[in-house]
């Protein structure tokens, strides 16, 4: 294999590793807190997605940086605040309740997330165009680099040291680690634990609107894109181990590593190797990467 062949094969592991990691951070954040497994995640993902694409469209389009990423960011606050509407009315509830009841309210959701995306937006597929500073690619020798791939890759790991920065070095973050876990004790040194639940649930759907809207030139935007990001973003919760970001940020380049390479040995059977590396890693780990027995 040539120099531009493995640097290509990096990147798009990176790429896929990174796209798939900012899907996968805020329902990271949200089981590691209420331990509650959101299968509606990937539908509030796609509103962020189609809210940025609405605002930038209105805004005269996604050619310059500065719209992009505001586009990306309004797409984040809009589903923080349906965040907060979701706590309130589904995930209040939910407590205490048996996993399997968690699992339908939440595909439920979904279901709805997707139900109102065809009413708003329609069933057409759309596209956006990324900003000008991002169009095109580098040459390395006979590797060609997407400036977009790269812009990705530099994304997900802003998000990736924001969140452990936010979690390991502020008050703010140690106080989120301590309810999750022990809850009760927390409520007996008199931490209003039901007001961390709600601003953990605020920041984890607004991650995922967030990566919606900095995924937009990635992707076509359709009201199937839920499920097609929050499977692969399972995948790497569950192989990083549940409720653990870095075990999120790990299990993404490791299973976007094999992917790629699994792309390249058995371009035939695409994901095969994803699966197969989930497999084994469970088989080996059940707790996963970073994750603790119990």
């Amino acid at each position: 294999m040539m120099f531009a062949d493995v640097l290509t094969l990096l990147v798009n592991s990176l790429t896929w590793a990174m796209a798939t990691f900012l899907v996968a951070a805020g329902l990271t954040l949200i089981f590691g807190t209420l331990h509650i497994l959101n299968f509606s995640h990937g539908g509030f993902f796609m509103i962020g997605a189609y809210a940025a694409y609405s605002l930038t469209q209105a805004l005269g389009g996604s050619e310059s940086m500065a719209m992009y990423l505001f586009g990306a960011l309004a797409g984040g606050a809009v589903v923080a605040v349906l965040g907060l509407a979701v706590d309130r009315l589904v995930l209040r509830r939910l407590g205490g309740v048996d996993d399997a009841y968690v699992l339908i309210a939440t595909y439920a959701l979904l279901l709805v997330c997707e139900g109102s995306t065809k009413l708003i937006w329609g069933l057409n597929y759309r596209s956006v165009m990324p900003p000008s500073v991002l169009d095109g690619a580098w040459v390395a020798g006979h590797a060609v680099i997407p400036k977009m791939s790269l812009f990705i890759i530099a994304c997900g790991i802003a998000v990736f040291v924001a969140m452990e920065y936010f979690l390991n070095r502020t008050s703010s973050g140690r106080l989120v680690k301590a309810i999750a876990v022990d809850a009760w004790m927390a409520r007996l040194l008199g931490v209003n634990v039901r007001l961390v639940y709600t601003a953990t649930v605020a920041i984890g759907f607004a991650l995922a609107g967030l990566a919606g809207g900095l995924l937009l030139a990635n992707q076509t935007l359709s009201p199937s894109l839920a499920s097609g990001f929050v499977i692969q973003a399972f995948g790497v919760i569950i192989i990083g181990g549940m409720g653990s970001v870095s075990g999120a940020f790990l299990g993404s380049i490791l299973l976007g590593l094999i992917d790629a390479v699994g792309q390249w040995v058995l371009p035939s059977l695409p994901g095969l190797p994803f699966f197969i590396a989930m497999t084994l890693i469970l088989l080996l780990r059940p707790q996963g990467l970073m994750g603790r027995r119990h």
